[in-house]
């Protein structure tokens, strides 16, 4: 994409305007965005704002639908895995033995809900090795570790912003968004602790941790807009200019 701003120089003695063209030569965007976030902090909402303005795609629930159709497990079975590991072998059986027909070897394999990881696992890779977009959740930090143009950035917010925000979009009393919270949240973190060999929310597991409640939602897509661009920049994908003086114009 090329765009082009034009200066322009007036001369009030000799009535002559000289036109500056100043061509903004743009290196394709190639950073990959991983967005992990408290629940109420607007993360999925500046995940998608951060997309729009780049240009890119962002997956959330979108992963999910890809994630079913590669993998050939059913769409509900992935949404009922969806960052909820589970523990429980009764469980992990029944499912197992429920998907891929009762045998012996029901017994040995993997649990269903490690299966479900390692299908959004690869969906996380090959949707990176597409190109530059941002991914919501799903360990997708952890899945691209060895992504070098990939930011990991992690939204938290204040607990009354989040609760108010949570009582807004499900019309829940405050008691009720609060426990809500605290369920989604920990559901999060055991998810991501249990398959990473970071920890949930901690400062030493990403690039880069923003309280979305100090700075807003716009406030908070500027600051990653911004923090995308200059690690492009690092990275040697940065906006160039060139200048073109055009001739002299005479106006009359």
């Amino acid at each position: 994409m090329v765009d082009f701003l034009l200066n322009i120089t007036y001369n009030e003695n000799t009535k002559n305007a000289s036109y500056q063209v100043q061509q903004k030569v743009g290196v394709c965007m190639n950073t990959i965005i991983t967005i992990g976030r408290q629940f109420g902090s607007a993360g999925r909402e500046i995940g998608e704002k951060v997309a729009e303005y780049f240009g890119i795609k962002c997956y959330d629930k979108e992963l999910l639908i890809r994630a079913a159709q590669e993998s050939g497990f059913c769409e509900e079975m992935i949404q009922n895995h969806d960052e909820r590991p589970t523990n429980s072998f009764l469980y992990n059986l029944v499912m197992d033995t429920y998907s891929f027909g009762y045998n012996a070897s029901s017994f040995v394999d993997m649990p269903i809900s490690h299966k479900v990881f390692l299908a959004q696992f690869d969906t996380i890779k090959k949707i990176a090795d597409e190109g530059p977009c941002v991914i919501v959740g799903r360990c997708a930090d952890y899945a691209l570790a060895d992504y070098k143009n990939c930011i990991n950035l992690f939204i938290f917010g204040d607990d009354d912003v989040k609760t108010k925000r949570i009582m807004a979009r499900y019309d829940l009393t405050e008691a009720k968004a609060k426990e809500m919270i605290t369920k989604k949240d920990k559901q999060r973190q055991s998810y991501y602790n249990y398959y990473s060999s970071k920890k949930w929310g901690r400062a030493d597991s990403y690039d880069l941790c923003i309280n979305s409640s100090i700075l807003g939602i716009e406030g908070t897509v500027k600051l990653i807009i911004q923090y995308v661009e200059d690690f492009e920049k690092k990275n040697n994908a940065a906006v160039s200019y060139t200048h073109l003086t055009l001739p002299t114009i005479l106006l009359v």
